[in-house]
């Protein structure tokens, strides 16, 4: 993504001046995208906001340009990016020389997102490891929490090698 923060630059894209940036196609991709990842389970208004950010050529937006782009409310914009920030998807910084803040996906989204996916994934595996005991491993609430639980455990096991093969490709297609 790129990391240009400047003003100017991003004014173009939020303002329809890109040359050869068909504004009602990325308003149909970021709408489709959103829809996509609130029937995944995401929120609808941060899906929105998610897909907006991703279709901008800075990967980042104020609350206005989101607000402008998306014809949300600034309530509805600071909504979603408290969800996208809780969940690490999307970053807060300030415009050099401005108090305004700009909203910024983070490099290497995917990655990031899945990673930290891993760790949710640890914490769940122990609740879920520590509820079987609680309810005894021989009760068929028992076993269908420790059969989650090694469900986690191997879909953590095999994130790692998915991660590492994804690091390992993208460094060889550089």
């Amino acid at each position: 993504m790129a990391s240009g923060t400047g003003e100017s630059g991003s004014r173009a894209a939020h303002t329809g001046a890109d040359a050869g940036r068909d504004e009602d196609a990325v308003a149909r991709f970021v709408e489709r995208f959103a829809a996509e990842m609130t029937e995944a389970g995401m929120q609808r208004m941060a899906a929105r906001v998610f897909a907006a950010l991703l279709a901008d050529d800075d990967a980042s937006m104020t609350s206005a340009d989101l607000g402008r782009q998306l014809r949300i409310s600034p309530a509805a914009v600071s909504g979603a990016i408290t969800y996208l920030t809780q969940v690490s998807m999307v970053g807060r910084e300030r415009d050099p020389g401005s108090r305004r803040d700009r909203y910024r996906l983070h490099d290497e989204i995917w990655y990031a997102t899945f990673a930290n996916r891993d760790q949710v994934l640890t914490r769940w595996e122990r609740t879920l490891r520590d509820g079987a005991r609680s309810l005894g491993e021989d009760t068929p609430a028992g076993e269908r929490l420790a059969e989650t639980a090694e469900f986690f455990a191997f879909m953590q096991a095999e994130m790692v090698g998915v991660l590492a093969r994804w690091r390992e490709s993208r460094t060889s297609s550089r």
